[in-house]
């Protein structure tokens, strides 16, 4: 029989993009939900599912209120080799567009799972890439607030960029342009603006997608009031919609961002790796890596390996090559890995990055300037050498280096495209390793009001999350306001 759920608590959907960058953060605000008095759904695929199998088990250890739906992913349906359930596998448009059509198309099992649960949901947090939730939320008449996975600055950017339709007419790839209605002078050309996602033949999908963010009923930032102020009020006012930042979430989930890549294995564990930077300076060591999407040539592999030699800086260096790694390992094992073995760490494939953000000796991180990376790097008072690939990493940068002056520019004007049709060159190097070495060196021997800029904005994201603290009280308020509908929520018998 019906019954009001009044003794019930707010259960929440959450619905994140199938890669690896896209459901760490949404695995954190699940965490951090429960954690809050919610109850969660988390809603996944077997492959990713198997893919965060620790974080899951240490989730379920903790006994919190989360539960991993687990939806059939229609690879072969759509012509996508098996087991292809994740945006960090693909490789080309027609990838891409497959893989679109193939979430999609969990629309109609989403919404029989939810309507046979007991307890229904309150509201549903998605991803803005999958602009199906829509639909979701409207035929289960429950609010959907739309999550993106960037900051406040680079989020209210990227609205007025691909809402205006601001380089629409644009022809020339490095024209600069004057982005209108941002709180202050922003400029960058076409080849540096997040427009990597809208690709011919993608329209449908691309309208479908800013439609949906217009109409959400609100926006979920992983951020902190007092990094982004300025853009988050102006992000609210640009949208018409209520900004919750409830972050940086990665606070509230320690210890617990385990992501195994097929093919892509740890050739170091935590406690070795640990070890050795025991055995390094503080502040001395430079962390490279360029998260899981990023593509590197051979040659600007070693680009990058000689930088590093030449700047005679301690560094761990994570590389994940993909398909082309016997390649990689032929190299380094061509005299570079014995060359450096006093001097670097090298790591093939994942690696705790937390763990080595966090350590005492780590003095610098050369970094694509994905958001997950670049708030990983504020949360453990880490400044930064930028050199960003696509999306919203050049303006990640920008926020970096010219409005928290926590960075170095290594100096790329040109993106890195992800999943490209074009070839590319084995041979293609986009910075040299001078570059690289000179970074490097202006950072580590002159960076230090960068380091206290970055500790102190640590300190404040530490504050943020605390009791009491903005983000804290974000997160109550956004479950109050929706948990509230709770009290009248219809239950199955």
């Amino acid at each position: 029989m019906d019954t009001t759920g009044s003794e019930l608590k707010p259960h929440f959907v959450l619905v994140p993009l199938m890669a690896q960058g896209h459901m760490i953060p949404m695995v954190d605000m699940a965490r951090l939900l429960a954690e809050h008095d919610a109850t969660v759904t988390f809603v996944t695929t077997p492959v990713n599912a198997s893919r965060i199998k620790a974080i899951i088990e240490r989730i379920e250890a903790s006994q919190l209120p989360i539960k991993f739906l687990k939806l059939q992913f229609p690879c072969e349906k759509v012509g996508l080799p098996e087991g292809y359930e994740s945006a960090d596998l693909l490789s080309g448009l027609d990838q891409i567009m497959k893989f679109v059509d193939a979430s999609a198309m969990l629309k109609e099992s989403l919404i029989t799972c939810l309507k046979e649960q007991y307890h229904l949901p309150v509201c549903i947090i998605a991803d803005t890439n999958l602009p199906w939730v829509g639909d979701v939320a409207r035929e289960l008449s429950v609010p959907r607030l739309a999550f993106n996975g960037s900051g406040a600055f680079p989020n209210l950017a990227m609205y007025i960029i691909r809402h205006r339709k601001i380089f629409d007419d644009v022809k020339d790839d490095k024209e600069i342009i004057s982005i209108p209605g941002f709180p202050h002078r922003l400029e960058m050309t076409k080849a540096k603006a997040p427009l990597s996602v809208y690709r011919p033949g993608m329209e449908q999908f691309t309208e479908k997608r800013l439609k949906e963010e217009r109409i959400a009923d609100g926006m979920v930032v992983n951020s902190f009031y007092e990094l982004e102020s300025l853009y988050v009020e102006s992000y609210s006012k640009t949208t018409g919609k209520k900004v919750w930042t409830i972050g940086p979430m990665l606070l509230c989930n320690k210890n617990i961002h385990e992501f195994s890549s097929r093919g892509n294995k740890a050739s170091i564990d935590e406690e070795d790796c640990s070890l050795w930077l025991d055995s390094m300076k503080p502040g001395s060591v430079v962390y490279v890596s360029f998260g899981s999407l990023a593509q590197t040539t051979l040659a600007q592999l070693a680009e990058i390996g000689f930088g590093l030699e030449a700047s005679n800086k301690p560094f761990v260096w994570v590389i994940k090559a993909g398909d082309k790694f016997s390649e990689v390992e032929e190299w380094l094992s061509n005299g570079f890995e014995e060359r450096i073995k006093d001097q670097g760490l090298i790591i093939k494939g994942w690696a705790p990055q937390m763990m080595i953000l966090s350590h005492p000796a780590i003095g610098g991180f050369l970094t694509h300037c994905g958001w997950n990376s670049t708030l990983e790097s504020i949360c453990t008072g880490v400044p930064m050498i930028t050199w960003p690939h696509f999306a919203d990493q050049f303006l990640n940068e920008m926020l970096v280096v010219e409005i928290l002056k926590i960075g170095v520019k290594i100096g790329v004007e040109d993106p890195n495209q992800w999943a490209t049709d074009e070839s590319k060159n084995d041979n293609d190097v986009m910075v040299k390793r001078d570059d690289v070495a000179k970074a490097i060196l202006e950072l580590m021997d002159g960076g230090e009001k960068m380091r206290d800029r970055a500790q102190e904005l640590a300190r404040k994201g530490r504050e943020a999350m605390d009791e009491g603290g903005s983000s804290f009280n974000n997160i109550k308020d956004l479950i109050k306001q929706f948990g509230d509908a709770s009290k009248t929520a219809v239950v199955k018998p």
